[in-house]
């Protein structure tokens, strides 16, 4: 079912069922099918039509998730822009991607250039409304823009057959029915979002509820309030959770189960985070250029810590070496995966698709290895290599090591540039409130679990590392505080 239709036959067979409520609206499935409808003809009215890209740049409400399903209704594509993006950063994507039309907070909000209606100014009714276009599986659904941390974003063209396959894949292993509750806090923006919260409870039947953002002083409340039954998060949010005072018990009995993606996490972060929600974590990998999520740890079979669980069905993961030969079980190599959520490559970038997709296999610039069982374990990023006198370090695995001393709540390794040994890492390790960590314990516990080569030369103890829109740690960044 692809996307662009997913609204009227929910509507058709959900009717009057809670569907998405947020801070300001409670909507059913008839509800949306009809909103969608309303300002599908008011984007026709402005110009969309067929092939087009409507440009959405909302903080997380409904109207975001309306404007993006008019999109589809009329057969165009639609990009979510962060709305913390200044008139520059937006102004690029929607330029790049050459919207014809923007969604936006009104007056004074970036439209590149472009026609644009205000959030406040969205049609509610209209007796003009129409049924949705029929749409191609191939079919431009998204184009969803990466981070950036390695150049000027790109936008990942993901198609309505791509988003089928990976909402209903997401909705079938983790064993979503009507009867689930998604609390979406990821934003929109991203494609873990749009996937895993939004379409893959929708396809069935289930309810949705956002938040304006996430607050870890107001996250259990909101637990106890809504009674969700799962949500989606990255590593940063769960160690923000724990570093919240213990106080009454919290009723988080509606939980059954909670997911972790977006960027590599501790198996001791995990483990805590598991302990304080009294749910399994769900692990899992993937990238936007594979529509979301290609290996998670499973809801109902061999969770393996450390891990990022088997390929999802539908799926092929290999590990292959620099000539992209296949490596021996067991031995680390770079990460290929393939199936129908390889997207359709970088909007108006034949060079960078070409490089990112070989015989249909997406290239992940990821170090990993498969076991027998064919779990997936991530090592590094490529990128992300030091190279300490002609030996490759993997920043991860002195992460981990930092990772499992008490007191450490976050750490990133990166290569400061050396004059003699070419690089050498260096860690920054944000502690717990009140663990009383410092520099020389961190570098005697690396000294102590990791051979001389691989020990930190100096450890920052920070209050907080820096991070991307998407809230993974922004090592460009901090390798950028090296040069003075």
């Amino acid at each position: 079912m692809e996307p662009g239709h997913l609204l009227r036959a929910m509507a058709e067979r959900y009717g009057d069922a809670p569907a998405i409520r947020d801070e300001r609206s409670e909507l059913t499935f008839r509800d949306l099918d009809g909103r969608v409808s309303a300002i599908a003809a008011q984007f026709r009215e402005s110009g969309v039509s067929r092939g087009d890209v409507v440009a959405v740049m909302l903080p997380n409400r409904s109207e975001l998730v309306l404007a993006i399903f008019a999109a589809w209704h009329l057969g165009a594509a639609a990009t979510p822009i962060n709305p913390n993006f200044t008139h520059e950063e937006a102004g690029h994507q929607i330029r790049d991607a050459q919207a014809v039309l923007v969604v936006n907070s009104g007056a004074g909000a970036p439209d590149g250039g472009a026609p644009s209606i205000g959030v406040d100014d969205l049609w509610v009714g209209s007796t003009d409304a129409t049924d949705p276009v029929p749409i191609a599986p191939t079919d431009l659904a998204l184009v969803i823009y990466t981070s950036g941390s390695t150049g000027r974003p790109k936008g990942v063209m993901i198609t309505h057959a791509n988003a089928d396959a990976m909402s209903r894949t997401m909705s079938e292993v983790m064993k979503m029915t009507s009867d689930d509750r998604c609390l979406l806090i990821l934003p929109l923006f991203h494609v873990n979002a749009i996937m895993v919260s939004l379409l893959a409870p929708l396809r069935v039947g289930a309810r949705l509820s956002i938040v304006d953002g996430f607050s870890a002083s107001t996250f259990f409340d909101t637990v106890e309030q809504l009674r969700p039954t799962y949500f989606s998060a990255v590593p940063t949010i769960y160690a923000l959770l724990l570093t919240r005072p213990e106080g009454r018990d919290r009723d988080l009995s509606s939980l059954r189960f909670a997911v972790c993606g977006a960027a590599p996490s501790t198996r001791e972060l995990l483990a805590a985070s598991e302990r304080l929600l009294g749910v399994p974590i769900l692990e899992g990998y993937g990238l936007t250029e594979a529509t979301c999520a290609s290996a998670v740890n499973p809801i109902d079979g061999p969770r393996k810590p450390g891990t990022v669980g088997p390929a999802l069905p539908g799926q092929q993961i290999r590990i292959v070496d620099e000539h992209l030969r296949d490596v021996p079980t067991g031995q680390s190599g770079e990460v290929l995966i393939t199936g129908p959520i390889v997207m359709a490559g970088y909007l108006n970038n034949p060079e960078a698709t070409a490089a990112t997709i070989v015989d249909g296999w997406v290239r992940t610039g990821d170090v990993g290895v498969l076991d027998a069982d064919g779990y997936l374990s991530i090592v590094d990023r490529i990128k992300d290599m030091i190279i300490r006198g002609g030996e490759n370090l993997y920043p991860k695995e002195i992460e981990n090591a930092i990772g499992s001393l008490p007191g450490v709540l976050e750490v990133a390794v990166v290569g400061r540039p050396d004059d003699v040994l070419g690089e050498v890492p260096v860690a920054f390790v944000v502690p717990y409130p009140d663990a009383g960590l410092t520099p020389e314990a961190v570098i005697a516990h690396c000294t102590e679990h990791l051979t001389r080569v691989k020990v930190p030369v100096d450890v920052e103890i920070t209050s907080e590392l820096p991070k991307n829109p998407v809230g993974k740690i922004d090592k460009p960044r901090l390798r950028a505080s090296f040069v003075h």
